[in-house]
């Protein structure tokens, strides 16, 4: 069975760029955060993986998953 890989949206440069777990290089980059952000949940959609989202500063600020949530957590 194939491993799930999460999906980053993180800071390059000026841009906003998103990456696959174990990558070094980035998948896409783009102008805009939102736009990244879009194009990494459709990728995480597809890979039934989380989304892991950084902020300007390089912290990450949010988490969502898309596939097989280990939390007993409704909603």
């Amino acid at each position: 069975m194939k491993k799930n890989k999460d999906v980053f949206v993180v800071k390059h440069g000026d841009d906003w760029a998103t990456r696959t777990a174990g990558n070094q290089r980035v998948t896409q980059i783009f102008d805009t955060q939102k736009e990244a952000i879009d194009f990494g949940r459709q990728q995480a959609i597809r890979n039934n993986s989380e989304l892991t989202i950084q902020n300007r500063h390089g912290q990450f600020r949010e988490k969502n998953s898309y596939g097989n949530d280990p939390k007993d957590i409704k909603g």
